[in-house]
């Protein structure tokens, strides 16, 4: 049995990946977005895919403290030998919450398309808005990507996205369903709930026909290198420490 990838392969002299040299070909003329398309897709990026992968990847970079970030903190606290370590506890807690939604909604809005193009109708965007609305309602399922614990009001992310999108010829039937869905919601519900910037870029990643798990893959590394920051901050400027005493003192207080 031969047990292959197409991805790449090395020989006594020379590495290739989707066929390419790696020292020759690769190295001396491709960047990381580049070299990310080629392997996910077997092709180099056109500038304007690029710059959306771009987008996405920096997007995702860091929000700040989030479960994510605190799970790397506390685990480098228990673990200060193993960078890696405290980055993978951070990713495995990217899944249908934080981070990983961006997926989710990729899935969402590849599904829910079928059948709409970009010139269709308004109307039959908020009419497959009410459909999708009512069937996650009756099967009290929530959207993924809108809303935001600390973004109520709209997330500064957003519309920085749907500008690069619009910019870049990646602004059709998935952003104007996802559109459609938060005017429809509050319309019907009085109740706005925004959309957040996993949100978009899951659209975004529907617009350019990613598998919605390079969606999700994408935005973990981006999030890569906002918690080797976290790590390498928490290395010289514990936090980690406080946030185990308040665990420790509520412990204290119920005793």
């Amino acid at each position: 049995m031969t047990i292959r990838t197409n991805i790449g392969y090395a020989t006594t002299q020379d590495i290739f990946v989707r066929g390419k040299n790696l020292s020759t070909d690769i190295i001396p003329n491709a960047d990381f977005v580049d070299m990310a398309c080629l392997c996910i897709l077997g092709r180099y990026p056109e500038p304007r895919f690029k710059r959306m992968m771009n987008v996405i990847l920096v997007t995702s970079c860091d929000h700040g403290f989030t479960p994510i970030s605190m799970a790397g903190r506390l685990t480098f606290l228990g673990a200060p030998e193993s960078l890696q370590g405290a980055v993978a506890a951070g990713l495995l807690g990217a899944g249908d919450r934080y981070l990983g939604v961006t997926q989710n909604v990729a899935q969402m809005l590849s599904d829910e398309t079928q059948g709409l193009s970009d010139d269709s109708p308004d109307g039959d965007f908020r009419a497959r808005a009410h459909d999708l609305l009512n069937r996650y309602a009756a099967q009290k399922k929530r959207i993924a990507g809108l809303g935001h614990p600390i973004h109520v009001d709209g997330d500064p992310r957003v519309e920085a996205l749907r500008m690069v999108s619009r910019d870049n010829g990646y602004y059709g039937r998935h952003w104007k369903l996802l559109d459609a869905v938060v005017a429809v919601n509050q319309a019907s519900l009085g109740k706005f709930l925004p959309i957040n910037g996993a949100g978009a870029m899951g659209a975004m990643a529907a617009e350019m026909g990613l598998d919605p798990k390079a969606a999700r893959g994408l935005a973990l590394v981006g999030r890569t290198a906002g918690l080797i920051a976290h790590i390498i901050e928490e290395a010289s400027s514990p936090v980690a420490p406080e946030m185990w005493k308040v665990v420790l003192d509520a412990e204290q207080a119920n005793l």
